[in-house]
Order: structure tokens, then sequence, then C-alpha cells
């Protein structure tokens, strides 16, 4: 899959804003919405690699911000990144684990 199909088949699932990163803040492009990094979750993200080219290396991430607004991150990947970008993505606290109610953590 491509960077631009990977972005169509994430817009398909709901991830229909473009987001950037402006003033240590995620933007959207089309809906004007600003988040901090603990206001948002990354849900996915697909890693490219040129294949003739190693310098043509990007990544797609798929965002939701609060009030459920979705949508996708692009950035260069390796020395080509966006330190903006990195930064912002670094400070996204992870998001709390989850526990299999099927699984017997206490060992009962």
């Amino acid at each position: 899959m491509s960077e631009s199909g990977a972005i169509q088949h994430l817009a398909d699932e709901g991830f229909t804003e473009h987001f950037a990163v402006r003033d240590d803040a995620l933007r959207g492009l089309d809906g004007g919405q600003t988040f901090r990094p603990d206001e948002v979750v990354i849900r996915s993200f697909v890693r490219f690699e040129g294949v003739s080219d190693p310098d043509d290396m990007s990544i797609v991430y798929a965002i939701e911000g609060r009030g459920g607004i979705r949508g996708t991150l692009v950035d260069a990947f390796g020395v080509y990144s966006n330190p903006a970008i990195a930064h912002f993505v670094d400070a996204i606290p992870p998001p709390p684990p989850t526990i299999d109610p099927h699984v017997d953590v206490a060992g009962d």
C-alpha cells in the first residue's frame, strides 16, 4: 500500500481531518481545532520505506483528539523527519493499559 492509499484507507475509516504541528500544538488544517499532546491518542501508524530511494521514507499517524476528531499526521521518517512533529509525538502520553477480564492476573 502506498502512503496516499493508507491516507485514503484511514479517511474511509473516519480519519478525515488533516493535522499539522504548529507552535507545539497539533492543529486541524480543515477544522481549525488545536490539541495539546495530552488531548490526543495515536490509534495506529504506518511507516513507509522507499524501495528505490532509501531517503523516501515517511510515517502516517492516525490520531484521535478530544471530542472524537480523527485525522492523519504525516512526517518524513529518519534524517528528514520534522523535529517539531517528533517532539509532539514523543509528548503524547501512552494509553492506559487494558486488562482482559478473562485473564487471571492474581493467580487465583
